[in-house]
């Protein structure tokens, strides 16, 4: 694959592009009617210099370099990047606009960065940017932002031109090698607010066109989503230029070839220096040999170590994992979970994956002929690099299904499974795993099928922690599944990639305490990294209960690499449930939920949690629990209590619920049948199953006339987050997204850590108010 790149200010040169513009002469004539000056005169004079002239005349120059390219390309890129101005020209080559309003909005661009001053940047040659971030955090610059993180050996720094000079002498006394540039302000910063704020307006009259291709963001390092050009290139002015992390981006995705069209190949050196280098690790191995310099004392009285800034935000992109956001491509450290019978619907994978956020399709309760059309939908609908996924789930019962799942699942190139309801690994899934091994160019092991593994227990986190069992390795290899190089490679990584720490969530639950769990499974993933000798972490998610801001942020700060929500996307436009479902939904309070027999593992006792609200579902599930835990069949019932089970729970005799059952199980387990019709208990068990499976049919179905048997699983974190937007237009689940929804509690997450943060600098606390808009 093959992407385009287009530099920005620092590539122009005097006298450029004299012969490119002879040889565009109606598109020179109509970029001077807009500029109300002559650009050939300016291209040879000292003014290219100038910020409100530089910009217009590398932005008619790159959009002239494509356009030549573009007549002799033998087809369309697959993707586009711009370095800071640069990305205009590339939203212009993917059409997102076309020349003459590219040329407005940079001359407009243009003319308020050059009105910003007071303000310095200065390159930093030699570190990378966590080592420049790490140091500038040791020496107090706290009026120092970085500004670009241009490659792993290059990095720019902006602040105030009073703070500037003392900063850099203390960089170079560290090693560094600084190099103070000549520009009038203190751009991809704080400082540049106002231009941010005031280019916003001008990007309000504009209208956007979707990319033909996929444009990387600056600001996210990621592509562009519909719908939010204006935000991003509004922020993009005074937020920091994320380089490396975007050319690592193309280059997971798949990217060979870079062509730069510009005046000068200044972005292609950088692209050598990135892959040469690897990505940095998040967790494991030690610091590395350019993170163990020593603090240096900063002179304060020419940096004042400022305040920290009342209510300013981390960037919702810090949080977490950067080695998670890469691995999948996403744009924040945030995933949509799988929720049954296709709750987790296509659309709401789609609609995630557009976003760069990662959701799975919920296979659970599907049969093999609907999963293959929803996940043929979700290709269809996805481009290259999009991330989106399926769980799997272990299955007891019926072990056939799950290596069914899998054919399937290894057919249409699934990348990646949420694991779930596992307590060992099975065939299957290591067939899954393991047939994904091979070796990249670079010789590290790649993992082509990935696995995000939903854990509740330790020994279970172990067993995924752990290499693929060797036994079923070789059973795999002699039955021709695997090949001899992948049973080899199996032993050198673990079942799963990441692991989803499950608490207290909706549906299956063990009523788990976050708090407890994540430390001690933190310290696991810590120990079985150490021991197994894996040169990539795996990193550890937070899931059950998080549906607000708070929760999302105390998660992060007990250390978890993503967040997983799961109940309130339940409650959105995108999810597959009924709209008398939604509606319901909307309505839950943090105590409206509670636990009742699960019905997919009825004997064993096991337990979901439910939506209690306006449904008798949960007590009347308990009570045919106890009516099977304390007889031997039915026949043992008493009349009176067999007759209110037919008439109230069923509305239909046991005979007529067990003739459609034992339809059932003749077609799609014989041997279940064969032991019931041998066992009254087992078939006692099957009776009273069968009303689990009716209530959660009368609830995807929305019948009007059945919501007190509504089987609706869903956790407290519904409730606490429709308090949270109690007022706004989220109120009103039509206006609740499954992506914006997890934009809104990141974003709001990370403006609450940042609060908390600058609280506890000043050593006082804060009252904080946690905002839905």
């Amino acid at each position: 694959m093959l992407a385009l790149l287009f530099p920005g200010q620092g590539s122009q040169f005097k006298g450029m592009g004299r012969e490119l513009f002879a040889r565009y002469p109606n598109h020179v004539a109509e970029a001077e009617a807009i500029l109300g000056y002559g650009l050939r005169e300016i291209i040879a004079s000292d003014q290219l210099v100038q910020t409100q002239y530089t910009q217009p005349a590398l932005f008619v120059f790159n959009a002239l370099k494509y356009l030549e390219w573009q007549q002799n390309a033998l087809d369309k890129p697959a993707f586009a990047a711009g370095h800071s101005l640069g990305e205009y020209s590339a939203l212009f080559a993917a059409g997102v606009f076309d020349f003459a309003t590219g040329l407005r909005l940079v001359a407009e661009r243009g003319r308020l960065m050059a009105e910003a001053r007071a303000g310095k940047m200065a390159a930093v040659l030699g570190w990378t940017a966590e080592r420049l971030r790490r140091v500038l955090t040791e020496i107090g610059a706290t009026t120092i932002d970085l500004a670009n993180d241009n490659s792993p050996s290059q990095q720019v720094i902006s602040g105030p031109a009073d703070d500037m000079p003392q900063v850099c002498e203390t960089l170079r006394a560290a090693g560094a090698r600084v190099a103070e540039l000549r520009v009038s302000a203190a751009f991809h910063s704080r400082y540049m607010r106002a231009a941010s704020e005031a280019f916003a307006t001008a990007l309000s009259a504009v209208s956007f066109s979707p990319p033909g291709f996929p444009v990387i963001s600056n600001v996210d390092a990621a592509p562009y989503v519909e719908g939010r050009a204006r935000e991003l290139l509004s922020r993009q002015i005074a937020e920091p230029v994320r380089w490396t992390e975007s050319i690592r981006w193309l280059l997971d995705a798949g990217v060979e070839e870079f062509v730069e069209l510009g005046p000068r190949p200044v972005l292609s050196k950088m692209v050598t220096q990135i892959r040469s280098v690897p990505a940095p690790k998040q967790q494991g191995g030690g610091p590395g040999p350019d993170q163990r310099s020593q603090p240096i004392p900063l002179n304060r009285s020419t940096v004042p170590a400022a305040e920290p800034e009342e209510g300013r935000s981390l960037a919702p992109q810090s949080l977490g994992s950067e080695t998670f956001r890469r691995r999948y491509g996403l744009r924040y450290a945030y995933v949509a979970g799988a929720m049954y019978k296709g709750i987790a619907s296509p659309k709401l994978v789609i609609r995630m994956a557009r976003a760069r956020l990662l959701a799975f399709l919920g296979a659970g309760g599907l049969s093999l002929e609907r999963l293959e059309a929803d996940l043929e939908t979700i290709r269809a609908a996805t481009r290259p690099g999009e991330p989106w996924g399926a769980n799997l789930l272990a299955s007891v019962e019926r072990p056939e299904l799950e290596e069914q799942t899998v054919d399937l699942y290894t057919r249409l190139r699934v990348p990646v499974v949420e694991a779930a309801a596992y307590m060992q690994i099975t065939p299957a899934l290591a067939r899954y795993r393991v047939a994904g091994l091979r070796v990249g160019a670079d010789g590290e092991i790649e993992a082509g099928h990935r696995v995000i593994a939903k854990v509740s227990r330790p020994e279970v986190a172990r067993a995924f922690l752990s290499p693929a069992p060797a036994q079923l390795v070789a059973e795999l290899e002699r039955r021709g599944q695997i090949s001899p190089q992948q049973a080899r490679l199996a032993a050198r990584v673990p079942m799963a990639d990441d692991l989803c720490i499950e608490s207290d969530s909706g549906g299956h639950t063990d009523r788990g305490v976050l708090t407890v769990l994540l430390p001690r499974m933190l310290r696991l993933r810590d120990e079985q990294v150490a021991q197994h000798g894996y040169k990539r972490s795996v990193s550890v998610g937070a899931a059950g209960g998080i549906g607000t801001p708070e929760a999302a942020a105390a998660a992060f700060v007990l250390g978890a690499d993503f967040v997983l929500t799961g109940s309130i996307n339940q409650c959105t436009v995108e999810s597959g449930t009924s709209e008398a479902v939604k509606d319901l939904l909307a309505t839950l309070d943090v105590q409206d939920v509670t636990c009742a027999p699960a019905g997919d593992m009825f004997e064993l006792g096991a337990q979901v949690q439910v939506v209690r609200k306006q449904t008798l579902f949960p007590a009347r599930a308990n009570r045919l629990y106890s009516l099977y835990q304390h007889h031997e069949s039915l026949e043992t019932l008493e009349p009176r209590v067999r007759r209110q089970i037919e008439e109230r729970y069923f509305g239909r005799s046991f005979e007529a619920v067990w003739e459609e059952t034992r339809r059932y199980y003749a077609e799609a387990d014989p041997e279940v049948l064969a032991r019931a019709e041998q066992s009254p208990k087992k078939r006692m068990a099957l009776v009273f199953r069968w009303y689990f499976i009716h209530s959660n049919r009368l609830a995807l179905a929305g019948d009007p006339h059945a919501r007190r048997d509504y089987q609706v699983h869903c956790g407290p974190a519904l409730g606490a987050f429709n308090q949270w937007v109690a007022g706004t237009e989220l109120a009103d689940w039509r206006h609740r997204h499954v992506d914006e929804l997890g934009e809104r509690i990141m974003t709001e997450a990370s403006r609450l850590l940042g609060e908390r943060m600058a609280a506890f600098a000043r050593g006082q606390q804060v009252d904080t108010i946690s905002r839905a808009g």
